[in-house]
């Protein structure tokens, strides 16, 4: 019985061995809360829970494989990985479908958005192409980095997906960060993009005849949702009334007025958090932002012991990008930020970008696991 116990032990022991012990806690955790948020905004269907459960045990078994590859073998690999994710990427711009533009490829029993794995694959050139060069990167070097991004942007603002597009620059854009560029670029960076903000936020709407329709609508709303609030600034005014609803304990699992009433929108999705806020409150809401803090500094400390440039950079990248996800979802449902479409993750119904998400802490348990020990 003892040599039983044991060999089940020594077992599970090696299955778990590439499994990160504060990563996949937190992210059981932070999965478990959403399938509970889950179950509240969609008016307690068992069905939709179903699916979004189903989601995260594919995205599980695809984080224990890539957590179990080494990471030579993932660096060699990366090139033909990202050439397959742009294979979607061009087909969903002649099969695809969506509200605004093509950006899902039905399957049958449920909808791949393409655009969601490039958040992941990107971020895996970028770190495969820094790493055959020198640090910091020459001018060269850099320009060869700009064209790799041009790719999955422009095929997605091709798909009329700007909210996707400017997180998917928004990945690269760490790695360039964390490549060591110099501070020069990232003052002009940081210069254009506030011009860039305050011409959206400020200027008359002539000045943004470039932008659908549509997105003009977005910023104007943002601008001041007041002055439409039974149509474009409904979304943000109802989420606003649910976060605020809420309180500091919430009104209750599963008794919020607002997603039950069908008051709030896309409340299975965008606007996820606004329900598990008005659920459970502030000190939901604080759980929930803790769990994401966990990750993120789990994730650069892993790319700060990591002695690989490929690793450190991508680790590195994985965790500023869900940063950047975690912020912009935050942003726009509190009316801080325009409304982009952008989901909160592993909170939010969605199954590309759960696979997603897990595949991509999958590759920081690779780095961890398999990372060179001085002896």
């Amino acid at each position: 019985m003892k040599g039983l116990l044991f060999l089940l032990f020594d077992l599970l022991r090696r299955f778990v061995r590439t499994l990160d012990p504060v990563l996949m806690p937190a992210l059981l955790v932070l999965m478990g809360i959403g399938l509970v948020t889950q179950y509240s905004a969609s008016n307690e269907s068992v069905r939709g829970v179903a699916m979004q459960g189903a989601f995260y045990l594919v995205g599980l078994g695809g984080l224990w494989v890539v957590s179990r590859l080494p990471v030579p073998l993932l660096k060699q690999a990366t090139p033909a990985i990202f050439v397959l994710s742009m294979l979607p990427m061009v087909a969903v711009l002649f099969i695809g479908s969506g509200k605004y533009g093509n950006h899902w490829i039905n399957l049958g029993f449920f909808n791949v958005q393409p655009a969601e794995l490039c958040k992941l694959t990107l971020p895996m050139l970028l770190a495969w192409h820094f790493d055959r060069h020198r640090l910091p990167p020459s001018l060269p070097v850099l320009l060869g980095a700009l064209a790799i991004i041009a790719v999955p942007v422009g095929l997605t603002l091709l798909q009329r997906d700007l909210g996707t597009a400017v997180l998917i620059l928004a990945t690269g854009v760490f790695v360039l960060f964390l490549a060591g560029t110099s501070w020069w670029w990232w003052g002009a960076a940081a210069a254009l993009g506030g011009g860039g903000f305050a011409i959206a936020m400020w200027a008359p709407m002539e000045w943004l005849w470039f932008l659908r329709p549509y997105q003009q609508e977005r910023i104007l709303t943002f601008r001041s949702p007041d002055n439409d609030p039974m149509g474009a600034g409904w979304n943000i005014l109802q989420s606003q009334i649910a976060i605020g609803g809420g309180g500091l304990t919430g009104k209750g699992w599963g008794q919020g007025t607002q997603s039950h009433l069908n008051y709030l929108p896309e409340h299975t999705t965008d606007f996820a958090f606004s329900v598990l806020a008005e659920d459970f409150g502030w000190l939901g809401v604080a759980l929930v932002l803790a769990l994401y803090l966990l990750l993120i500094a789990r994730c650069l400390w892993i790319a700060a012991e990591s002695r690989d440039g490929y690793g450190r950079l991508l680790a590195g990248a994985i965790a500023l990008s869900l940063f950047a996800f975690v912020f912009v979802n935050g942003g726009m449902i509190a009316g801080l930020l325009p409304v982009v479409g952008v989901p909160m993750p592993l909170l939010s119904y969605g199954g590309t970008s759960a696979v997603s998400i897990l595949l991509g802490f999958g590759l920081v348990m690779a780095i961890r696991a398999h990372r060179p020990v001085h002896r």
